[in-house]
């Protein structure tokens, strides 16, 4: 149906956040795994040359892969507000002017692979016998590029409409897939790296094929649009400033996060595997706080569309509640038990000593990033996504000034620093979001 110009109420609540978040928090538990099994099944093969191209190989692609992670956040967005307004042929327009751009990006991705390729290795520094087969690695996952992007958009528009069950399913189905091919093709054929890369690229085909039969089962026909429609010069324009807000939002992320690891490993291979071990903490309260960001995300943007300021608003409190109160709780477990997480992940008791010596700061990244993390859902879903590409971009320099600052102070200065970048996006989006709100709502009126 068309949308609507008449608000309507949603249904905003703790029992809709969690039915939203829990999946959500299943996928991004899983998402390590592509790279995983590469690795344990290279492993089996005993050859530490190969395994270390697979783990380089992983890093390099999750770099290029992510920069472009905009596009599922843009599809999202945008997919949640012509769902929250009914119009289902908004949606599918979405979709369609998502899968365009992911098109033209992944193949010029392929089309640039060689200098691309130049410049990863070189930074990558490794030996001969690795570089060669990373190589091998790369110059064929490459080709999985469009599938890789077009996954992206695909997630996005299953979690735009509310269906984070459905972004699980995918997930696992992606996961399970390159499980059997590489499996198969490493083990079975026995073609080595080679194989690694075709099952991981592989994976990424299923993924799309099973997407689209998703897609098509939620009622969505991307190709009964018209060119015309797709090519509106407008909202071209808006779809593709989304998808640059985000990305320069999500480089800015990397470069935070890649200094953090550089200055790390200045310090000396202990600090390096101390931090490694403690920067783990980060990571894992991440993949339970972005289940709620995503909730945030879904319904923020359907009650923009749904023209519901109340829902919003509700949906604001709710969703940053339980960001910060799972934060908190998260943060907590890690000061009781990090002496323990420590143990398991290190067997060093020179890593083990220096670890525990910073655990406090580790242990508090979940609380601190947690408003940031739902704040993100929220600006995406409400597309503020110049706002939210800004304030990362002055979180990045507070980040670098407190670096220059306290550099004296070590690696002490580094974690006070990435408190201060998770705090600061936090920070700066509460104290924008209610003047953005006004002026969104009070164009509807």
């Amino acid at each position: 149906m068309d949308g609507s110009t008449n608000p309507r109420r949603l249904d905003i609540s703790h029992r809709r956040i969690l039915l939203l978040a829990l999946p959500m928090t299943l996928s991004h538990v899983t998402t390590p795994l592509l790279g995983l099994v590469d690795a344990t099944v290279i492993g089996r093969l005993g050859e530490a040359h190969l395994l270390g191209a697979v783990a380089l190989g992983a890093v390099i692609f999750d770099f290029v892969f992510w920069s472009f992670g905009s596009l599922r956040m843009a599809t999202a967005g945008l997919t949640a507000q012509a769902t929250g307004a009914g119009n289902r042929h908004e949606v599918d327009l979405t979709l369609a002017r998502a899968f365009l751009v992911a098109g033209v990006t992944g193949v010029l991705l392929i089309l640039l692979q060689w200098p691309i390729a130049t410049l990863a290795f070189s930074m990558a520094g490794a030996s001969p016998a690795v570089t060669e087969a990373l190589s091998t690695y790369f110059f064929i996952r490459i080709w999985a590029a469009p599938f890789t992007l077009a996954n992206y958009v695909i997630l996005g528009s299953t979690l735009g409409r509310g269906r984070t069950d459905l972004g699980l399913l995918l997930q696992v189905a992606i996961n399970v897939a390159n499980i059997v091919f590489t499996m198969a093709l490493v083990l079975g054929f026995g073609l080595g790296i080679a194989g690694a890369a075709i099952g991981t690229a592989l994976a990424e085909v299923v993924g799309v094929g099973l997407g689209i039969v998703v897609l098509r089962r939620l009622g969505s026909n991307p190709l009964a649009v018209t060119r015309h429609e797709v090519l509106n010069r407008t909202a071209m324009v808006q779809t593709l400033a989304m998808n640059r807000d985000i990305m320069i939002r999500n480089v800015a992320l990397i470069l935070a996060f890649s200094i953090f690891s550089a200055l790390g490993a200045r310090s000396g291979d202990v600090t390096l595997a101390a931090n490694a071990v403690l920067y783990n903490m980060f990571l894992i309260g991440g993949y339970f706080l972005d289940g709620f960001a995503t909730a945030a995300e879904t319904l923020c943007g359907q009650c923009i569309g749904a023209r519901d300021e109340r829902g919003f608003r509700r949906a604001i409190r709710l969703s940053l509640g339980w960001c910060i109160g799972f934060g908190f709780a998260v943060s907590s477990l890690f000061l009781i038990g990090g002496g323990v997480f420590i143990d398991f992940v290190s067997t060093n008791p020179d890593v083990r000593a220096y670890a525990r010596e910073y655990l406090v700061f580790a242990a508090l990244t979940p609380f601190f990033g947690a408003a940031a993390f739902a704040f993100d859902g929220i600006y995406t879903g409400a597309t503020w996504t110049r706002s939210m590409r800004d304030l990362m971009v002055i979180a990045l320099i507070a980040y670098g000034a407190i670096l220059l600052v306290a550099h004296d102070l070590g690696n002490t200065a580094l974690w006070i620093a990435l408190l201060t970048f998770l705090s600061a996006r936090g920070l700066g989006q509460f104290i924008l979001y209610p003047r953005l709100a006004k002026k969104t709502f009070a164009s509807m009126s």
